[in-house]
């Protein structure tokens, strides 16, 4: 599935923040749709799984707290849940 210009910003941000050695981000709006907080234009709900030195040594907490700052403002509009899988190398 092609990303859309939010997920394509979203992508770009984790890239430049943590420099991942493997990212993936994919739009799971469509598994919620009629649900709260769905976009009718999609890319509400993603599943990031990413892999980073940044990563090493911190708790899972931590790692979901990282992301969530990164992507802050997509979180404050359109994206309204995130399914994260973060670990370093």
């Amino acid at each position: 599935m092609t990303l859309g210009p939010v997920g394509m910003e979203m992508e770009r941000k984790l890239k430049e923040k943590f420099s991942p050695v493997e990212l993936s981000l994919i739009d799971e709006s469509h598994h919620h749709a009629g649900h709260g907080g769905t976009h009718e234009e999609g890319e509400s709900h993603y599943a990031i799984k990413i892999v980073a030195d940044a990563f090493a040594g911190q708790s899972l907490v931590k790692c979901h707290r990282m992301i969530n700052e990164v992507l802050a403002e997509e979180l404050k509009g359109r994206v309204h849940a995130l399914r994260i899988s973060a670990k370093a190398p």
